[in-house]
């Protein structure tokens, strides 16, 4: 495994998205643990989840819980991982993804995230989607009560657009630490983000990192955050496949070792629901790709601008 900086923390450079292990589709118990079981073995430091990965109308927290029951009953060593969750968005019976940012809701969140995990402080805590309907600084201003309280180590922002991440540095400085888009072989609308948190030294943590990258083959049909769709697998993608038939590696390992080849600042957080799949990326960790190799990569990826 290689490792990359978030904060002042050194993390994996693939982390594990643990939605998958408690939305629609999600596995039975045994086997969620053993998922994330398999990316600790694997290397894997960083756990991305939030207190809306659960199903429909369902009490929120069931991904928090989940995530503290594997450490808990994890039989090698875990003080390294750093479990970064989310706040601010919720998911009713309807099924869609609703928005709060109001600052009481997003302190409350926090501090019932905080009980889920069974911590002292939350290791990262990320404002899940600005809300239209609140003051970005406010729902920011939340994050640096909790901060300055102690509830949290660190925070970042997550489907944050080039103002609204330089309002939140400006307002929490060293101690916003990361972003997390949506990035990817298909979804590149965030390219002036990235390179945003380059220049400001954040990490940015892509979800949905396969998009583009069928996962049929390994963990069933991939889901995006907001509509839970499968992920495209059109033909103009068929380079990942090329050059991962020439390495004898998987098109998803390629793919996130395209994604690392971007920025040092990208740490690619793919979700998985077995644990062979978690295994099959972290092991993109060990591939570095060649300059021609990412050229033709980025020739068939989706360009914007």
């Amino acid at each position: 495994m290689r490792y990359r900086t978030l904060g002042d923390r050194r993390v994996s450079v693939v982390g594990l998205g643990v939605m998958p292990l408690s939305i629609e589709g999600r596995p039975d118990s045994a086997r969620a643990l053993a998922t994330v079981h398999a990316a600790l073995d694997s290397g894997v430091t960083l756990l991305d989840t939030a207190d809306s990965c659960h199903l429909p109308g369902a009490e929120p927290g069931h991904n928090e819980l989940l995530v503290a029951r594997a450490l808990a009953a994890y039989g090698g060593d875990a003080q390294g991982v750093l479990v970064a969750t989310k706040g601010g968005r919720g998911r009713p019976a309807d099924g869609s993804w609703t928005v709060n940012g109001d600052p009481r809701h997003l302190k409350a969140a926090a501090g019932a995230s905080l009980r889920r995990l069974g911590v002292e402080a939350i290791g990262l805590y990320q404002l899940h989607k600005p809300d239209p309907g609140v003051p970005f600084e406010e729902s920011v201003g939340a994050l640096r009560e909790l901060l300055d309280a102690g509830k949290i180590r660190l925070a970042g922002v997550s489907n944050a657009d080039v103002d609204q991440i330089r309002a939140a540095h400006r307002i929490l400085g060293d101690r916003l630490v990361s972003v997390q888009n949506q990035y990817s072989p298909a979804v590149r609308d965030s390219e002036a983000e990235l390179r945003l948190c380059a220049e400001l030294g954040l990490a940015f943590l892509p979800w949905s990192p396969l998009g583009g990258i069928s996962r049929s083959s390994l963990d069933g049909p991939a889901r995006s955050e907001d509509g839970l769709s499968p992920t495209v697998d059109e033909p103009r993608f068929g380079a990942f496949r090329a050059v991962a038939a020439a390495r004898g590696v998987s098109p998803q390992q390629v793919c996130l070792a395209w994604l690392l080849a971007r920025s040092p600042a990208v740490i690619p957080i793919p979700g998985a629901s077995r644990p062979r799949t978690i295994r099959d990326s972290a092991a993109a960790a060990d591939l570095v790709l060649g300059a021609e190799e990412l050229a033709r990569l980025d020739g068939a990826a989706v360009r914007v601008g």
